[in-house]
């Protein structure tokens, strides 16, 4: 069936086109909601009348997704995440994720139009996501995503990893039937490794942030020599 584009459509053409779909698709979906106009002679007196001004429609988004086309490629996006110390996620970036943080650059891309490598991203790291844009333009997106956890989630993540490590040892040493003492030691061990790191990274971070005060407390020298000049 043939119909006359009255707005731009993905997949189909742009405004003013003349296609041919599947007739359910055009009464059930196009023509309802007013996408298309049936195709005869009125409607194509009436698209021929507007020509000008859809060409000019044509012409302005076609600039204007060469801006957006410089403006994906211009930086990598970078995405802050929560990850585990192997670098994987705890959920994943999605297209909604990008939809977001490009919305806050003033960026506005439809889902639909991005196509990332495997449908998500679930690891810290570089990925380049395709992005379709008007008149047949694309971009390459450079996502960045990095984690940004805290010095206490870390140790959190390190601990819980020295605890499974030990969950493993254990299962291995019971499956070999070893010594039930040694395992216990093993343990014990495990867990004060994870104890001392975990202070560790406490004291430094107390020890950064009394410098910090220290040096704010400190009169500027310079300062007191000119108030005593004056």
């Amino acid at each position: 069936m043939k119909v006359i584009l009255s707005s731009d459509i993905l997949n189909l053409g742009e405004e003013g086109d003349v296609c041919t779909v599947a007739p359910g698709y055009a009464r059930n979906y196009l023509l309802p909601k007013g996408l298309v106009m049936e195709h005869n002679a009125r409607n194509l007196e009436i698209i021929e009348s507007r020509r000008a001004e859809i060409d000019a429609r044509r012409e302005e988004k076609r600039a204007t997704a060469s801006g957006i086309k410089g403006r994906l490629e211009g930086e990598p996006l970078v995405i802050p995440v929560t990850a585990g110390t192997n670098g994987r996620l705890f959920g994943s970036v999605t297209s909604a994720t990008i939809q977001e943080h490009l919305a806050k650059k003033g960026i506005e891309i439809e889902r639909k139009h991005m196509e990332i490598p495997g449908n998500s991203i679930k690891a810290t790291g570089t990925v380049r996501v395709r992005v379709r844009l008007y008149g047949g333009q694309e971009a390459t997106l450079t996502v960045r995503v990095e984690a940004v956890n805290t010095q206490k989630e870390q140790a959190e993540e390190r601990k819980a990893a020295a605890a499974a490590e030990v969950d493993a040892a254990l299962a291995e040493a019971v499956e070999e039937n070893q010594d039930p003492e040694v395992i216990a030691m093993a343990a014990v061990a495990a867990d004060e490794d994870a104890e001392i790191e975990e202070a560790v990274t406490e004291t430094e971070a107390a020890s950064e942030e009394a410098t910090t005060e220290t040096e704010e407390a400190i009169p500027d020298a310079s300062s007191e020599e000119e108030s005593e000049k004056a």
